[in-house]
């Protein structure tokens, strides 16, 4: 399916500069504004605080600037620039932390398809001032933006959920050209060396959205006889997190679980901590696991890829790590599982 719409009119250098302008409409948003729409955003979705809407705001903002953005495209530009049908590209998003979306709308834009957006309710304000920001800045992107309450008429898909939705994600658009993801989680690799300094910014990994997004640490591997109490003491800084009243539930609620089964476990008043092989955790609870060897851990690691988003260490020494603090700050050619969306993207064809 493609389409026959003046979008064909819009070059590569209008798009690209008309996320140039968003960037910098975010970088300068009044204050009025930012708080009305921080407001309904937390309304509709308490997990949304005011700090974490302007982290993932002042992170877009940083991102779409227009070196940023050249330097992304450049491996793609020669297929950018040549004409091509204009398709409609299916994009089901996650809501689980604020914009997580967005990325997937610039990749789609930018490639000269059309979005078929769902979005989740989860993040639908945001998402949604994004959207009507951008087409007040390009009009010509209205005809190429849809909010459709079904796609199923979609030539390509791009799907995230969780690892049951993802089931029903291949059962509907297996059969066209896909992205579907699952969920997946950060793992951090301690090795007995750390500072207040590394803790600090291994929090930001842990804490960083209530440790909701795939990108957020739900795993420690540790050397054998670690002593947890440095870890501790370093994470301390972010013992307010237990202030807000959706985390301390889960806090409460993993607690009990735990107390009444019993499960061995650590509690430093707002965080706990227990022995796990999985990877994934609930929120407010961050599993761990020994390891003997580097290489051994390099190995299971790489057999537990499907689950893992990201590694970070201490300044990112690990094999394929980033150092910590890191682990939300993705750079644009940081695709969500590895898999590269845009070349998916320009390898559409009518």
């Amino acid at each position: 399916m493609s389409m026959n719409t003046k979008e064909a009119t819009l070059s590569l250098h209008h798009r690209i500069e008309a996320f140039v302008q968003l960037g910098q409409k975010l970088k300068n948003l009044p204050e009025h504004e930012k708080n009305m729409l921080f407001q309904s955003a937390e309304a509709r979705n308490p997990w949304f605080t005011t700090e974490n809407l302007s982290f993932a705001l002042d992170a877009l903002g940083q991102y779409l600037d227009a070196d940023s953005l050249q330097q992304w495209l450049h491996p793609y530009v020669s297929q950018l620039e040549e004409a091509r049908a204009v398709l409609p590209v299916g994009v089901v998003m996650a809501g689980n932390i604020p914009a997580v979306g967005f990325h997937d709308l610039l990749c789609v834009l930018i490639s000269g398809h059309k979005l078929l957006a769902k979005l989740s309710s989860d993040d639908e304000v945001l998402m949604r001032y994004l959207i009507d920001q951008l087409c007040h800045i390009e009009p010509a992107f209205k005809d190429f933006i849809e909010l459709p309450e079904f796609i199923n008429q979609a030539a390509a898909y791009i799907a995230t959920g969780s690892n049951h939705s993802n089931r029903y994600f291949k059962h509907y658009f297996g059969k066209k050209p896909h992205i579907l993801r699952g969920h997946r989680n950060a793992v951090a690799v301690l090795d007995g060396k750390e500072t207040d300094r590394d803790f600090l910014e291994l929090g930001k990994d842990i804490f960083r959205y209530f440790g909701l997004g795939c990108r957020n640490v739900s795993k420690l591997y540790v050397p054998k006889g670690y002593d947890f109490q440095a870890f501790f003491e370093g994470i301390a800084p972010y013992g307010d997190i237990i202030n807000h009243h959706k985390y301390a539930n889960n806090y409460e609620y993993n607690k009990a679980v735990f107390l009444v089964k019993p499960v061995a476990h650590l509690d430093n008043g707002f965080l706990l901590l227990r022995e796990a092989p999985e990877i994934a955790s609930p929120v407010a609870v961050l599993h761990y696991e020994y390891y003997d060897d580097k290489n051994a851990l390099q190995n299971e690691l790489q057999k537990n890829a499907q689950a893992i988003q990201c590694i970070v260490s201490r300044e990112g020494t690990f094999h394929a790590s980033i150092p910590f603090g890191q682990a939300q700050t993705p750079k644009l050619n940081d695709y969500a599982d590895g898999v590269d969306t845009m070349r998916f993207l320009l390898s559409l064809s009518a």
